[in-house]
């Protein structure tokens, strides 16, 4: 199966917790049925890509990496690559690249959607969130990327003033996946 059937089973799988991400969820489906390089970042109206909020073992702490573009402390994640076979993939990837904790554990998801605009093609394009929770091994530490400026572990409840509503949701989203799962 290609990423791009693997990004339509799951957005066509998944069911919205809210009205917003319901609208997000049909969007993003007609964004890659419209779109056959919808996966990639080369698609100039907006690409999908996988965000993943790391949580500490016992779920109490999230892994924020401090971004150097957008200057705001937010979970890993990142584009699609030619050889991602599902978007569960994509974000497991990410987040082991800029956490560099070996070893994490995808939990059940999609978690969450969010569409933002970013710099990848100037004036602007956007990223087409599927955002995804991840458990580190306990006693792990986390190596800064040369994609971070910082990388901090917060409590989930204390993310800091210098982010944003998502990385909050997600967070607290990944702690109530964790606390359901064995």
């Amino acid at each position: 199966m290609s990423l791009r059937a693997d990004a339509k089973d799951v957005l066509t799988g998944w069911t919205a917790p809210t009205a917003e991400e319901e609208i997000l969820r049909k969007e993003f489906l007609e964004h890659v049925h419209a779109h056959d390089d919808a996966m990639w970042r080369e698609c100039v109206p907006g690409h999908l890509t996988a965000t993943t909020a790391v949580l500490s073992h016992d779920g109490e702490r999230v892994l924020l990496t401090l971004h150097p573009k957008a200057g705001m402390w937010l979970p890993m994640g990142g584009h699609c690559e030619r050889g991602d076979a599902s978007l569960e993939a994509v974000a497991l990837r990410e987040a082991t690249e800029e956490s560099g904790i070996p070893g994490l554990r995808l939990l059940p998801g999609p978690l969450a959607l969010d569409r933002h605009v970013v710099w990848c093609h100037p004036p602007h394009s956007s990223h087409l969130d599927v955002e995804y929770g991840a458990v580190a091994p306990a006693d792990v530490e986390a190596v800064i990327s040369a994609e971070s400026l910082d990388l901090r572990w917060f409590p989930v409840e204390e993310i800091p003033e210098l982010s944003d509503e998502a990385t909050r949701r997600l967070a607290r989203r990944a702690r109530e996946v964790l606390r359901t799962v064995p």
